[in-house]
């Protein structure tokens, strides 16, 4: 059984067509044929897909909270660790420096195979082979923890990250009222130390101070996401 035998296995779908198979393990470096068209493809058809079903698993998900866990499960760092799982790196067709230089072994291309994959086995297939595939590789990531913690408010996970780092806590005022009183809007600031405050306005006080604390959280995780509290 040679490498594109064995992936077929791992990935729970054969082609009919193996030279779209092969062309989605080609590598740019290799052939004038390679795998770029295919992974754009692939992007698309793998991102509905998920897009459904996390709809159909996370029925009270926002439309943020959903489009976070997509992005989260179709990143380059986890569909590396798909590749790595399913050991597309045996199956790789990559040019002479690429091989020279440990190209199978970088995350970017492992990850843009994955996705080429599932490219070609859309015009393999159809729909149902992207969603067997994508069935078997990525839906088993998608477990309730994912969800919780997407779906916690952003005032509780701010609150979180900022303990996580050793940090004071945010604080939370009012800063504006307006509109007639059956359309009453809301501005909230969120204040953290050290960092700019940031404001929301919404329907109500609580959506207002959700809004500023997420806007908050994003300018947190940018600045000090890498960082690590020694405490």
């Amino acid at each position: 059984m040679n490498a594109f035998d064995h992936l077929q296995d791992r990935i729970a779908y054969h082609f009919q067509d193996l030279s779209l198979l092969r062309q989605a393990l080609t590598h740019r470096s290799a052939a004038a044929l390679h795998n770029e068209r295919l992974e754009f493809l692939g992007d698309a058809a793998l991102n509905f897909v998920v897009a459904a079903r996390l709809y159909s698993r996370f029925p009270r998900g926002s439309e943020g909270d959903l489009s976070r866990m997509r992005a989260r499960l179709v990143r380059e760092e986890t569909l590396a660790q798909v590749a790595e799982a399913i050991a597309v790196a045996d199956a790789l067709i990559l040019g002479a420096g690429e091989l020279r230089s440990g190209g199978a072994r970088r995350a970017s291309i492992r990850a843009d195979a994955v996705e080429a994959i599932i490219g070609a086995a859309y015009l393999d297939g159809g729909m149902t082979a992207v969603e067997t595939i994508v069935d078997h590789l990525i839906v088993p990531l998608i477990t309730d923890t994912l969800g919780a913690e997407e779906l916690r408010d952003p005032k509780t996970r701010l609150q979180e990250f900022l303990q996580g780092k050793g940090r004071a806590l945010p604080s939370y005022e009012l800063v504006e009222e307006k509109g007639q009183a059956h359309e009453r809007r809301f501005v909230a600031r969120c204040s953290v130390e050290g960092m700019p405050a940031t404001e929301a306005e919404d329907s109500s006080r609580r959506k207002a101070e959700q809004g500023a604390a997420q806007l908050m959280l994003a300018q947190l995780q940018s600045r000090l996401g890498g960082q690590r509290h020694v405490g």
